[in-house]
């Protein structure tokens, strides 16, 4: 029985073995109808790659004949004439051979080209668009054209707006707070200044070497700076241009930048913006030194760490001139490290009229647009000179250190004994938290002969500022300010009766916004 059972298991192992070769070779073999479907799809393969490749050939033919067109087109009618033919749409259909399908292909033309097209052109078998842009560098826009829809492009409109309150304890008859820049009146709610700065800077790096910038001004701040008719003959003229120059990069070197028309003064370390300044008020320093000059200057970046500035200019706060000399300015501008800055400047001028102004009406005398004048018999050509230094050091990302150091002299002819003026200002300023900072200044004058203050004496001030920033563009500043001498000198409630100090406190706001980035 076992050797029954062993040769039936055995009979089954063969049988198996023998199905299982069959049952491969079988699935070896090609199926007939199989067969014949693989031949049939080989077929049609070969078919639509042919029907496809045709397509392909003639859209290319297509676009083609399109480009030249366009080219042509573009050749005979300038591009804001054409636009004007076709009712200025946004993009015009341009007829084209009629092909098996309507599917649209869109070409356009380089983006400085606002007209684009639309044609039929053969479907592709995906049946979707395809974008096609044109080579225009044969066939360039004209410059009309890259005006009249680029003439903004890189330029910046930006505005601001200072106003304050501030109390003085000598509660001083007028309301008025001596010696200050812009801070000029107590107990009153105040504009100090409203401004519009418009500026196209050049950008050598992409081939555009000219640039232009405009600074409009409005307020007290504005009285302050072209008010004074002992430094404009006609400051009426100009009262509210604060700024207007225009730049060129003549491609030596670095690039020597040249500027021509007014500009803000770089005597002194501060400027006539209070956000980018540490205080809200101004030091004795800002308020003597010159505010603008008017004509040619010119920088060059002579390495990394230093750069040369040379100004020929009207006169110190001069739009138009009093006399025929010419004041220069010879400076050095240095950063020894990234964190440290170090400008250094000796001006040269002659401050004093060789003609006056008379009323109006006054008769047989010459006129310049209707105002007559008269010259000054032997006037005096005695010269003026400043020396000024300044330095920041950011010691850290919170903390900042400056300091400042003048020495101003000047004789009223070549042979007479000099006035001058000589001192300084430091300044420190902590970032508490990205919205709080406080600031502090500390500044002393010697006035002999008073050039600044018109008496002689010796001036100290002490200056704390709180600063809170409600948003990027929105700061509000909080001053405690109290200003010493050595001679009564301010004014109190009583007419004739001075004192050695002013102590003030006040609270300033300034709001900005625009595109200009950094300080203006």
């Amino acid at each position: 029985m076992r050797v029954v059972l062993q040769q039936s298991f055995r009979t089954f192992i063969v049988c198996a073995n023998l199905i299982f070769v069959l049952l491969l070779i079988m699935a070896s073999l090609p199926h007939p109808a199989q067969a014949q479907e693989n031949q049939a799809l080989a077929s049609l393969s070969s078919d639509s790659s042919a029907d496809l490749k045709e397509q392909v050939k003639e859209l290319r033919t297509l676009v083609e004949q399109l480009q030249k067109q366009v080219s042509d087109l573009q050749a005979r009618v300038p591009t804001t004439q054409l636009i004007e033919k076709v009712g200025n749409p946004p993009s015009a259909q341009v007829p084209a051979p009629k092909a098996p399908t309507q599917e649209k292909i869109q070409v356009t033309e380089s983006a400085s080209n606002p007209l684009s097209a639309q044609v039929s052109a053969p479907a592709q078998p995906a049946q979707e668009k395809t974008e096609v842009r044109a080579d225009t560098s044969q066939n360039p826009p004209t410059s009309e054209s890259s005006k009249g829809f680029d003439f903004l492009h890189g330029t910046t409109v930006n505005f601001l707006l200072d106003g304050y309150y501030e109390y003085n304890f000598n509660a001083p008859i007028g309301r008025a707070n001596l010696l200050r820049a812009y801070d000029v009146s107590s107990n009153a709610f105040s504009l100090n200044q409203a401004d519009v700065v418009l500026e196209n800077a050049p950008d050598p790096t992409h081939g555009k070497r000219f640039g232009v910038r405009l600074d409009l001004q409005y307020g007290q701040a504005t009285e302050t700076l072209q008010g004074n008719p002992a430094n404009e003959p006609r400051p009426e003229i100009y009262r509210a241009v604060f700024q207007a120059f225009g730049t060129y990069v003549v491609p030596i070197g670095r690039g020597l930048n040249v500027d021509f028309g007014k500009w803000a003064s770089s005597l002194g370390i501060e400027g006539n913006y209070t956000k980018d300044q540490m205080n809200y008020s101004r030091s004795y320093w800002f308020n003597f030194l010159p505010f603008y000059h008017m004509g040619v200057r010119a920088q060059y970046p002579v390495n990394d760490k230093l750069s040369v500035n040379y100004w020929v200019v009207n006169g110190t706060q001069w739009t138009e001139p009093f006399n025929g000399f010419k004041d220069q300015l010879f400076g050095l501008n240095l950063q020894p490290r990234k964190s440290v800055s170090w400008t250094a400047n000796y001006y040269l001028g002659q401050e004093h009229p060789d003609f006056q102004y008379q009323p109006v009406g006054t008769p047989n005398l010459p006129t310049q647009q209707g105002i007559p004048f008269t010259p000054i018999p032997n006037p005096p050509r005695g010269k003026l000179h400043i020396f000024d230094n300044y330095v920041t050091w950011n010691a850290s990302p919170k903390l900042t250190l400056a300091l400042e150091g003048d020495y101003v002299i000047q004789r009223l002819q070549t042979y007479s004994p000099p006035s001058h003026t000589d001192g300084g200002a430091a300044y420190v300023r902590y970032q508490v938290v990205p919205k709080i900072a406080i600031a502090a200044r500390s500044e002393y004058m010697s006035d002999r002969g008073g050039l600044f203050s018109g008496k002689t004496q010796a001036l100290k001030e002490g200056t704390v500022t709180f600063e809170y920033k409600f948003a990027d563009n929105f700061l509000m500043r909080a001053e405690w300010r109290r200003d010493f001498s050595n001679q009564p000198y301010f004014l109190t409630d009583t007419l004739d009766i001075l004192r050695k100090q002013q102590t003030t406190v006040g609270i300033g706001l300034v709001w900005w916004f625009g595109g200009k980035q950094g300080a203006w």
